[in-house]
């Protein structure tokens, strides 16, 4: 199956592991041209040796989002290496929470503020132009159920991608007469290292593995479904198991699903 974007260049964050690491597979087996991006450049670089080692449909862009003040700079480098012709921004890279609200310091709610929502925006500030003046264009984002319903031990992470829906929601009415769609993808429990990386309390990384993650959706289905609502042109989706119910819950039953949210136990 060919994608839409064959031959065409399409940005994806964190692309080093999980979600951005199999968008990046199916997306190359389906032709397209990639612009992959994660802190780790030694991993970026075998996930380029690994598929395309000549680099002229793989080509490599370091990026740290905790930075918002280097996107625009990082968004110009993939501009440049593309030819100013990005056809498509995945806004993948993040990271979760693994504590509780009153325990949770300022620095790391900050670091999450900075990683999962104001570097998004600053990198899609930076395309859109280009996007706007090609008048085609599709921005992504990997957002959560969490971006939906606030759940314990993941009140910043939950904050943060609310924050998410509601700038590109507005982001999206804005430039839809520009030909450029915007897709909002809501995972449930995905068999990532999401959990493995989440941050504690302190800043630490959680390093251990949710259930629900363990048990979840494999990231390939999620890639193969993700892919399909972008180039579908959808607006925003829920992919998952049988967590992303509770959205519907919560807009249509909320008090039952206060009841069974309040009855579950968050590692």
């Amino acid at each position: 199956m060919k994608s839409i974007f064959e031959n065409q260049w399409i940005w994806v964050t964190g692309a080093s592991s999980g979600i951005g690491l199999a968008l990046t597979e199916l997306w190359y087996q389906r032709g397209a041209k990639l612009v992959i991006s994660a802190r780790s450049i030694d991993k970026l670089t075998a996930i380029q040796q690994s598929l395309n080692p000549v680099g002229d449909r793989i080509k490599v862009l370091p990026l740290d989002l905790a930075d918002p003040t280097a996107m625009a700079a990082a968004a110009q480098q993939a501009l440049e290496l593309t030819n100013n012709q990005i056809a498509c921004l995945v806004n993948n890279g993040g990271v979760s929470q693994r504590a509780l609200a009153m325990n949770t310091s300022l620095d790391v709610l900050t670091q999450m503020v900075k990683v999962n929502f104001l570097s998004q925006v600053e990198l899609t500030r930076a395309v859109l132009p280009s996007m706007v003046q090609a008048k085609r264009g599709y921005i992504a984002l990997t957002s959560s159920v969490a971006g939906k319903i606030g759940t314990k031990q993941r009140s910043g992470y939950a904050a943060t991608k609310h924050a998410l829906h509601g700038y590109f929601d507005s982001l999206r009415e804005e430039h839809y007469q520009d030909g450029v769609l915007v897709c909002m993808v809501c995972p449930g429990y995905i068999k990532t290292d999401i959990s493995l990386n989440a941050l504690k309390a302190d800043g630490s990384k959680n390093n251990q593995m949710d259930s629900g993650q363990e048990t979840g959706m494999p990231v390939e289905l999620l890639a193969q479904k993700m892919i399909a609502a972008i180039e579908g042109g959808k607006d925003e989706v829920y992919i998952g198991g049988k967590e992303v119910f509770g959205i519907y819950l919560k807009r249509y039953i909320p008090s039952l699903l206060k009841k069974v949210m309040r009855s579950v136990k968050y590692s």
